[in-house]
Order: C-alpha cells, then sequence, then structure tokens
C-alpha cells in the first residue's frame, strides 16, 4: 500500500512511517524540509505535493503545531492555523484527485472530550469539552481547536473517500521528543509523583497499537468518523506515575503540587493543562469493530517502555 503523511516527520510520523515500512508499504512524507522538493509543502497551498494524494491508497495527516508549548495566544492561533490550513488544502488536493485515496485519516485528539473524574466517554456518549466549571477558562480554546479541525474534516467535498478523525490520547513511545520520554526523565530525576494530587485521568496509547490500529482503520471500511485511540483501561495520575517509577525501579517521586507545577511547565516551556485535565476515553468504536489491543494494561506497558527506552542507550548518564 502506499501512505501519504503529511506532517510526517515528527515523533508519532516517525515511528509510524518507520513501522509502515518495516511492514513493506511505501509511505510518503509531505513536508516542509522535505529533501524531495515534490513532496514540499507550506501546509495551506496547493502545490506538486498533491501528486502523491493521487493513487494513495491512505492519507494520515499529522501535521499540526505541537501541544508540547506554552498556551499563550500566539501559540494557540499557530496550532489552530496550522491544523485548519492544512486539512482544508489535503481536503481539497483529495477533492481534486482522479484517483483519491480509499481512506483520509485526520489526526485530532481526545482533548475534545470535557474535563471529568466521572464516567468514561465513549464516542457515542462522550461529552465534548469548553464548558466545564471550575477549570481554566483558556482551556476552552484546546476544544475549539479540536472541533475546528474536525468540522474541516466533515466538511470537505471528499465522496470517494472514507474519513476517520482519530482523538489520540497520549501515544507513549521511547523515542526522543515524545510524552513519555518527558514523563520518564521527570521520574529519574526525582519529580515522577502524582501531578495535582494525582486524581486525573490519563487515557494513554501504546506506539504499538497506534500503528496497528492505523492498519486496522485502513483495512476496516465500515469504521468512519471519529474514532478514540486510547487504550481500554484510563487510570489515575497517581496510579499512572506510581506504575512508571515501580518500571523504572525508581524508589521516590516527588508529588507535583501548584506554583511547583507552573514553575515547570516554564522551565519545559509546555502547559500544565497536558497533565492536569482529566482525561477519561476509551475506544468504544474499535472493540466493537473488533480490534486486539496490544497492550491494555499500563502495568504491562511502562515496563516495556521503560526496557525500550533503555535499548536506545538512553539509561545512566543519558539525559
Amino acid at each position: 500500500m502506499r501512505y501519504v503523511i503529511p506532517g510526517g516527520s515528527g515523533q508519532i510520523g516517525t515511528f509510524l512511517a518507520r513501522s509502515l515500512r518495516e511492514r513493506g508499504h511505501e509511505v510518503l512524507i509531505i513536508g516542509r524540509s522535505s529533501d524531495d522538493p515534490a513532496l514540499r509543502w507550506d501546509g495551506r497551498t496547493l502545490g506538486p505535493w498533491a501528486e502523491a494524494i493521487d493513487g494513495a491508497d491512505a492519507v494520515v495527516n499529522l501535521t499540526g503545531r505541537s501541544v508540547n508549548c506554552r498556551y499563550h495566544w500566539s501559540n494557540l492561533a499557530e496550532m489552530m492555523s496550522s491544523r485548519i490550513d492544512s486539512a482544508e488544502v489535503i481536503g481539497k488536493a483529495i477533492a481534486r484527485a482522479r484517483h483519491p485515496p480509499r481512506v483520509w485519516l485526520q489526526g485530532s485528539t481526545a482533548t475534545i472530550y470535557a474535563h471529568t473524574f466521572g464516567e468514561a466517554h465513549t464516542e457515542a456518549e462522550g461529552e465534548l469539552g469548553g464548558r466545564e466549571p471550575d477549570v481554566p477558562a483558556y482551556w476552552s480554546y484546546s476544544v475549539h481547536i479540536a472541533r475546528a479541525w474536525e468540522h474541516v474534516l466533515a466538511a470537505a467535498d471528499t465522496p470517494r473517500t472514507r474519513k476517520v478523525a482519530l482523538r489520540t490520547g497520549f501515544t507513549m513511545s521511547p523515542d526522543p521528543g515524545g510524552v513519555f520520554d518527558v514523563l520518564f526523565k521527570l521520574a529519574r530525576a526525582g519529580l515522577g509523583g502524582p501531578f495535582y494530587g494525582g486524581a486525573q485521568y490519563v487515557s494513554w496509547l501504546h506506539d504499538v497499537d497506534f500503528v496497528n490500529i492505523v492498519r486496522f482503520l485502513v483495512e476496516t471500511e465500515e469504521l468512519s468518523g471519529p474514532v478514540n485511540l486510547t487504550a481500554p483501561e484510563p487510570l489515575t495520575n497517581g496510579a499512572f506515575m506510581g506504575i512508571l517509577r515501580k518500571a523504572g525501579g525508581i524508589p521516590f517521586g516527588m508529588p507535583i503540587w501548584p506554583g511547583v507545577a507552573e514553575l515547570g511547565a516554564v522551565f519545559l516551556k509546555t502547559d500544565v493543562e497536558l497533565m492536569r485535565k482529566s482525561r477519561r476515553v476509551v475506544p468504544e468504536k474499535l472493540l466493537d469493530a473488533g480490534y486486539t489491543f496490544h497492550m491494555t494494561r499500563w502495568e504491562d506497558a511502562a515496563p516495556d517502555l521503560v526496557a525500550r527506552w533503555q535499548a536506545m542507550g538512553r539509561g545512566e548518564g543519558s539525559t
């Protein structure tokens, strides 16, 4: 199969492309800094790159400014424009293709759901966020970005191409720069205790499952619209960090409370929403369609990720 991955040079796109190529698939990465001029784009304008989409089996759009940043207005505006502009122009490229792809998998996020400590969100019954009481007002902008992102996908005039919105949780991979890499380094530095009391839920996904789900969605024609990409068993932040420390042989983790969290977020150039918001999301559509998870329990996934992280030569003495 030919997979075209706009925005595929990031951490998730890198391991997705690597795994697909190992399975014998052709993978083309469209990006701003592509070595191939025919695959280079600005993320908003039709150009020669659109020819790669014509005749492809699947498009997986992962374009978008990283959410691992400070949530001031210029970054939020860039997060919005990079997602909306790229999705709109990909829709135009698919619409004009003589042989459009069978499926368009569009990046989205589990952050679209409301902050909750109650029942888990499913695709059918999950409550979208943006109006929760007692949370910082700026959190609503992340939800607004996600909803606008999915609106562009739904509105695209691509009748011959099935469309799926990937509502993805924290995707855990030992590769540099991802959320697991950051959290495990914090734990190794003694900062792996619960965040804000640790009662908020973490919806996570093992990297092998991310790849397998992409392949499953390409092959499963009855699946369309929003699909939750999370492991079936979300758990609280306190339990999540405790299991991570145990997997890494780390005896202690300092709890991270307000003030310390904000200071650390400034130092790491990120935002506390990423770990403070309670994301309790389950993959009902995948389970109903018969997908079998590689990793369902964080108790199994964490040791695997730690071992792979260490096998990459990033153990003692690494940073």
